[in-house]
């Protein structure tokens, strides 16, 4: 048989092959929402997605202090573990707690506060963690001499940083 030469086909072979037609293909789905109550659903999923997007930005906005204060305690920790610096660095963390409790309470419920009852006030806003550590440090600071500053072992100048962090990060105000 030659190539080019295609057998004949039987009559009713070519009748049916004749009346096959093409398949046919259902029109795409539309994505527009064929009754109000998916419209009015798409609505409220969008208004309430807006409104968990700007509750996120004022919260972040609301911390920037937060942020902030654990930058400033990053470029203390350095100094309070070194003894020749330490003095000024002990200053400079009891003054950024007071800063950082300036900025979320009314000055005149925070400025006057020291010793024990400035202890007190820090352990009371924040319930997430433990910040005693920081009663050594914060009892009596403004009657320390260098020589005492000096003295304090190393390990106990990073508690006292991390429980500065600590109280940073999960101080909390009451409503």
């Amino acid at each position: 048989m030659e190539p080019d030469k295609v057998p004949p086909l039987d009559p009713l072979t070519r009748v049916a092959l004749e009346s096959l037609k093409d398949i046919a293909v259902p029109e795409p789905v539309s994505w527009i929402p064929q009754t109000w109550g998916w419209a009015l659903a798409a609505i409220l999923m969008l208004v309430v997605i807006l409104l968990l997007v700007l509750r996120a930005l004022r919260r972040y906005r609301a911390n920037a202090y937060r942020r902030q204060a654990l930058v400033e305690l990053n470029g203390i920790e350095p100094r309070i573990l070194d003894p020749q610096t330490r003095n000024d660095a002990v200053g400079d963390l009891a003054e950024l707690l007071k800063r950082v409790a300036l900025v979320v309470w009314k000055r005149e419920e925070v400025a006057t506060l020291s010793g024990a009852a400035w202890i007190d006030f820090l352990k009371r806003h924040c319930k997430a963690g433990d910040v005693s550590a920081l009663q050594p440090l914060l009892d009596g600071d403004e009657y320390r001499t260098d020589s005492d500053l000096s003295g304090i072992p190393d390990t106990l100048c990073k508690t006292f940083v991390s429980s500065a962090r600590v109280w940073i990060r999960r101080h909390h105000v009451s409503a």
